[in-house]
């Protein structure tokens, strides 16, 4: 089943979100010093186009460095992308079928605004039974 919905996924949402967070990363990446930026970037643009089956966590190692990057994150490219998944939550959800990658689109949200310090595990990883 989780296959079916990250190919349904990726027609529609998830390929254009990828695409979103892959600009992100390369703009990262092409600034020396925000190459941090960009691996998370690249590392999202992956958990976007394959959502299901995978689940965020807080990484218990992460302290005042990624605090400081997120606040960074958050002004020049975490808002932007926050909207683009808001947008295209709504345009999913107005038909009952996409409603799953709607709610799907929503639950990225807050790894857009806040990168760091999280990590992309499988759900069935037992570190993803921790509140995020």
């Amino acid at each position: 089943m989780r296959t079916l919905l990250n190919i349904v996924w990726l027609v529609f949402a998830g390929f254009w979100m990828a695409l979103g967070y892959a600009v992100a990363g390369i703009i990262c990446c092409i600034l020396i010093i925000t190459i941090p930026f960009g691996i998370a970037s690249f590392r999202i643009a992956m958990f976007a186009l394959w959502p299901f089956g995978q689940k965020v966590v807080k990484r218990s190692d992460a302290g005042t460095g990624s605090c400081v990057g997120n606040a960074i994150w958050l002004v020049f490219a975490g808002i932007w992308l926050a909207i683009g998944h808001i947008v295209t939550g709504i345009a999913l959800c107005i038909t009952i079928i996409g409603i799953p990658f709607g709610i799907a689109n929503f639950k990225l949200v807050p790894i857009s605004l806040t990168p760091l310090g999280r990590e992309i595990v499988p759900a069935d990883d037992p570190r993803s039974f921790t509140v995020v």
